[in-house]
């Protein structure tokens, strides 16, 4: 994508703009009519169109060539060039995408300024292009757990498809990079990611956002659905749709086709879609704000993310990843993880999931304490956990009980933690906690707790059955 297309149905004037345009280095192909045109656009995109309004016996007009070539090929500049040329004309072209109008005879000076500055258009959308596809490689996914291993593989299957995946899972998990990750492995993963923050856009412009407009003044404006053509289009938080627009997007799937707000003409889209939600899609049918027909088309494979504490082996390497992120994105320090810290990360509660981990991250390293190991003292809310200057504060349930009932408790809680933080792992578990595994078994069981498989996890619950005998 790096010559010049020059469609022209008069033969001089055609290979008289390609013999100009060579002598300053461009290549060139040349096409006299809308069949020849559209062959060589479809065989290899180029860099520039120049483009004759008028075309002779052909089948398509500049026009209409135009507007398929913005609708397919958008990225392309288009200049148009006629004999003909008036100011009506001249708006239409510009309404429909065109990058610049000249009228012929041209001035060959004006012609090569004008084919410059299009040709530094097209390399910076290239560049826009390359650079949106390096943020979607780095965009990789790190888990050794379980849970993780699981997930990857069900992403893995849906890659090479086109079928349309529903992610689920709560805030902050990594939606959106497991939807990278399947546009990064597929076969459109050199064409655009676009996402639809549903939530994000208010529902008197979503329409709007996502299927473009055109208006007399500005002319053909491109929404997100257009932006994404040959790609994949990603809808964040479905669930926050709104219902009008949800009809709309439900007829688009069905058509692959839309008009854009203010316009008349069809615009055809070749699109794959992915959606997230971490809502009860099926409540908010029953609760009639979500569209049944629009989610049996949206999840057709549906995959769960997992929360951050149904993966909480995987705390240490995404710490060590976003301390790396924030060295090279931000210039702080480059700190390794204390044992303490790994082990109290491990053990929190975090409701906001791998976002949260980020954050907290990012906040130790700007008030951190040097340059050395990160420690437990630096990680934030620690009185919230029941510490306070080394002495462990009971709660007021615990502090009622009787001395072997608290203990119980306690021990209870503890090896729940320890046990869930190594994936259901008792070996591990063992190790760390300085028993022998057939102790920790005898203890877990006259504590009443039992690991169990979740999702192809294996996680630690109590057996309150069990637990009361």
């Amino acid at each position: 994508m790096s010559d010049i297309l020059i469609v022209d149905d008069e033969r001089d004037i055609r290979e008289l703009i390609s013999d100009i345009l060579e002598d300053e280095g461009f290549a060139t192909r040349l096409a006299g009519g809308s069949d020849e045109a559209m062959a060589a656009i479809n065989t290899e995109p180029p860099a520039l169109m120049i483009l004759d309004i008028w075309l002779k016996d052909s089948r398509m007009d500049g026009i209409d060539i135009l507007k398929a070539v913005k609708r397919d090929n958008p990225d392309v500049p288009v200049v148009i060039i006629s004999g003909h040329g008036n100011i009506e004309i001249a708006v239409a072209a510009i309404k429909q995408g065109a990058y610049d109008f000249i009228e012929k005879p041209f001035n060959i000076d004006q012609l090569l300024v004008v084919i410059r500055r299009a040709m530094e258009t097209s390399r910076l959308r290239r560049e826009n292009q390359t650079l949106k596809r390096k943020d979607v490689v780095s965009s990789e996914m790190l888990g050794n757990s379980a849970a993780f291993r699981s997930l990857v593989g069900q992403l893995d299957k849906v890659t090479k498809s086109n079928g349309r995946v529903m992610l689920s899972g709560p805030a902050g998990s990594g939606k959106e990079i497991a939807a990278r990750y399947i546009h990064g492995h597929s076969n459109r993963a050199q064409a655009p990611f676009v996402t639809v923050n549903c939530a994000g856009v208010a529902p008197d412009r979503m329409e709007e956002v996502l299927f473009g407009r055109e208006t007399a003044e500005r002319g053909v404006e491109p929404g997100l659905l257009e932006q994404a053509h040959g790609g994949v289009i990603y809808f964040d938080e479905v669930a926050d749709m709104p219902l009008g627009t949800q009809s709309k997007i439900l007829r688009v799937l069905v058509d692959q086709q839309f008009t854009r707000v203010g316009g008349n003409d069809k615009v055809r889209v070749d699109l794959r879609v992915i959606s997230s939600t971490n809502r009860d899609l099926e409540a908010a049918i029953r609760a009639e704000t979500f569209r049944q027909e629009l989610y049996h088309r949206l999840n057709v494979v549906p995959i769960s993310v997992p929360s951050l504490e149904d993966r909480r082996e995987d705390i240490p390497l995404l710490a060590e990843h976003f301390i790396a992120e924030f060295n090279r994105s931000q210039g702080l320090p480059q700190r390794a993880l204390s044992e303490d810290a790994v082990a109290l990360m491990q053990t929190m509660v975090w409701p906001g999931n791998v976002r949260q981990l980020k954050n907290l991250v990012e906040r130790v390293l700007i008030l951190g304490e040097g340059t050395g190991p990160i420690e437990a003292r630096e990680l934030p809310g620690e009185d919230e956990r029941g510490e306070d200057d080394g002495r462990v504060v009971l709660s007021g349930a615990l502090a009622t009980l009787p001395l072997r009932e608290a203990r119980e408790a306690f021990e209870r809680e503890y090896l729940l933690t320890q046990i869930n933080r190594f994936g259901g792992n008792i070996s591990r578990t063992a190790n760390f906690v300085g028993m022998e595994r057939s102790a920790l078994h005898r203890k877990l069981k006259s504590l009443g707790v039992v690991t169990s498989a979740k999702s192809g996890v294996r996680v630690a619950h109590v057996d309150e059955e069990q637990a009361a005998e």
